[in-house]
């Protein structure tokens, strides 16, 4: 397992070189979205509308912020169950989207889409929502501002701290630890 200090636009270079177990510390421009951002995307990518932003090389980060306090950026800023994207992810990857954060496992549909299309799921620390927090340097609502803190997001982040869970080459930190857990029973 390595580490990398990535810019989130060399992303694409590293799907191939990045494993499951990696960490990473990312820069760079990160769209936050939940499952009813998805929704409306996918709804706009059927009716042949545009989407609220770029998905060639995009990084989605699953989650929902809370308002920020006085002085702040943004407030909490912990990530969401990345199941609930499930339904939409493959399309989103297949257009482009190179990564994934959230939190959990994903389905092998999704995964699938990963290693076709070369894509990267990672995972944020749940419950350090603050911690993370500290990362982002600039937040603007690009895109469904209706949906309050489930609005699309482009953030501008530095040293976000990830943990590559599954990988473009079909490796998986979920696959592995069970493994491991079965071999030491």
């Amino acid at each position: 397992m390595a580490h990398y200090d990535l810019n989130t636009s060399q992303l694409r270079e590293y799907v191939g070189i990045l494993r499951a177990g990696d960490t990473v510390s990312l820069t760079g421009t990160v769209y936050t979205a939940r499952d009813a951002a998805h929704k409306k995307i996918l709804a706009a990518l059927e009716a042949g509308e545009a989407v609220p932003f770029d998905l060639q090389d995009s990084v989605v980060y699953y989650a929902g912020p809370t308002p920020a306090k006085p002085g702040q950026v943004i407030g909490s800023c912990g990530p969401t169950t990345s199941g609930r994207m499930d339904p939409f992810s493959p399309t989103l990857i297949e257009k482009g989207q190179v990564c994934m954060i959230g939190k959990g496992v994903r389905n092998q549909a999704v995964h699938d889409a990963m290693q076709k299309y070369g894509c990267v799921y990672m995972v944020a620390i749940g419950g350090a929502g603050a911690v993370i927090a500290d990362s982002v340097k600039s937040l603007e609502v690009v895109a469904y501002d209706e949906l309050g803190c489930e609005s699309v997001k482009r953030l501008t982040v530095e040293n976000f701290p990830a943990i590559v869970s599954m990988d473009a080459q079909g490796g998986s930190l979920y696959a592995t630890g069970i493994a491991q857990f079965r071999t030491a029973e």
